[in-house]
């Protein structure tokens, strides 16, 4: 998937929603775990009640490799799944890689070619080297780490050097001058919306992924306030508000609900900033 293709879904469907697949097994219906593999139909039906309302789904990969050989299977299921079934979709492999050249390689290897992601998420303390290798591949996105919303995020991330410029704001600048820099995409928490000025005049025209907003407390119009570009140029994630709705029988239709409700008001947000 190219950038444009993902800016018409968001158009077509009023939404930039995506909704995070991160299964844990003591959460799901009961139901499930007689079935063969309860995580891919855990997603499989969230997938089915939610897909005409999201352009995204990011699977966080430690919920599926605390499952070892199992998890990852229903992992490789659940992209083949998505890949076949609704192409449209961008997925994101939430998992955070980050190393030397060589190691990178093989990682963007893993979720690029073999598992078939459109993106996946890198952390970029070790600089260039681990992050080229995943820019390296045509129509693949490479999400970097930029200001994250977990409380830790503030150690180091908001540090300023002498002439009052942050860590992270260091690092989305040296980001650009990376080779295929245009496929960068950021992770930038909603639980800071207050950085959205800044980080919007330095990455005017890349895409945000914005974890946060629901069960962390992210609000979403304060995120749009600063952070929407002409582009729309966010992915707002949502995970447990939506895939845990409900641990009944019920627990698509649940999640549509509160799928819809992201939806319906990203839809006015969208309507808002065309006129």
């Amino acid at each position: 998937m190219n950038k444009q293709e993902l800016i018409d879904q968001i158009r077509t469907k009023g939404s930039f929603l995506c909704v995070g697949l991160d299964v844990d097994l003591e959460k799901i219906p009961a139901h499930l775990l007689k079935l063969d593999d309860p995580i891919f139909e855990f997603n499989k039906a969230i997938i089915d009640a939610t897909h005409d309302l999201v352009v995204a789904y990011k699977p966080n990969t430690a919920f599926y490799e605390a499952y070892g050989l199992k998890g990852w299977t229903s992992l490789a299921k659940t992209i083949d799944y998505l890949n076949k079934k609704h192409p449209e979709i961008f997925t994101i492999a939430d998992a955070k890689r980050g190393d030397i050249g060589n190691t990178s390689t093989r990682y963007a290897k893993a979720f690029f070619e073999d598992m078939n992601f459109d993106s996946v998420t890198v952390a970029p303390y070790m600089g260039s080297d681990s992050v080229e290798p995943f820019l390296a591949f045509k129509d693949k996105f490479t999400i970097m780490l930029a200001l994250t919303s977990n409380k830790g995020g503030l150690d180091f991330q908001v540090l300023k050097d002498k002439e009052g410029t942050t860590i992270y704001e260091k690092v989305l600048k040296k980001s650009l001058e990376w080779q295929n820099s245009d496929q960068l995409m950021y992770v930038v928490g909603a639980t800071r919306p207050e950085f959205f000025q800044k980080i919007r005049n330095i990455v005017p025209n890349h895409f945000l992924l914005v974890p946060g907003v629901g069960a962390q407390g992210g609000d979403l119009r304060s995120v749009c306030k600063y952070g929407l570009n002409d582009e729309i140029g966010l992915l707002i994630n949502s995970s447990r508000q939506i895939i845990y709705a409900s641990d009944k029988v019920d627990f698509a239709s649940k999640a549509r609900e509160k799928a819809l409700e992201l939806r319906m008001e990203m839809a006015d947000i969208i309507d808002k900033a065309k006129s």
